[in-house]
């Protein structure tokens, strides 16, 4: 199956001729990465149901780890994208790499469509974390978790998704 028909039948909708181009974009190529790229961003967003976080962003007020440092930038830079961006630092980092200036610190909502929800996802597992892809292509379900959310948070979803990209791509579970 393509990249596309594995994120349609895993309910991408809109978003799944964008991942399958993101893919090759970003040299997400082998079915395993494809596999944990596709469940992890599911796992972000819902099901593909949302590039907002639903929670209202101010636990992140005054986080500098994110480069939160003016008064209100833990709503304004929630996390957004089909992996969830989330702080100023982040935002902005993401925004020069793609369009060298910082339109997106600017307009932070433009993480919640795309093609940036694709592409802010796509920079995230390539540039921004440079380890994942190699811990997805070893399979490291845990390992490529908490390089995405800093935690365990999810696992058992994120894994069930796993496993269905993996039988989508006729991989072994």
């Amino acid at each position: 199956m393509s990249t596309e028909s594995v994120a349609a039948a895993m309910g991408a909708g809109k978003y799944a001729q964008a991942l399958e181009d993101a893919c090759i974009r970003f040299g997400i190529v082998t079915p395993l990465e494809k596999a944990h790229f596709l469940a992890q961003v599911a796992h972000e967003s819902a099901g593909f149901r949302t590039t907002t976080e639903y929670a209202s962003g101010k636990a992140y007020e005054g986080r500098k780890d994110l480069g939160n440092t003016q008064p209100g930038d833990g709503v304004r830079f929630k996390g957004r994208a089909l992996i969830q961006v989330t702080g100023r630092a982040n935002y902005r980092t993401y925004s020069l790499w793609k369009y060298g200036d910082e339109r997106v610190v600017l307009n932070p909502e433009m993480l919640a469509e795309l093609p940036d929800a694709v592409d802010a996802a796509g920079w995230y597992w390539t540039v921004a974390r440079p380890k994942i892809p190699g811990m997805a292509r070893a399979d490291d379900l845990v390992g490529v978790t908490k390089a995405i959310n800093g935690g365990r948070n999810g696992l058992i979803d994120r894994g069930e998704r796993l496993a269905k990209a993996k039988q989508l791509f006729g991989l072994p579970a």
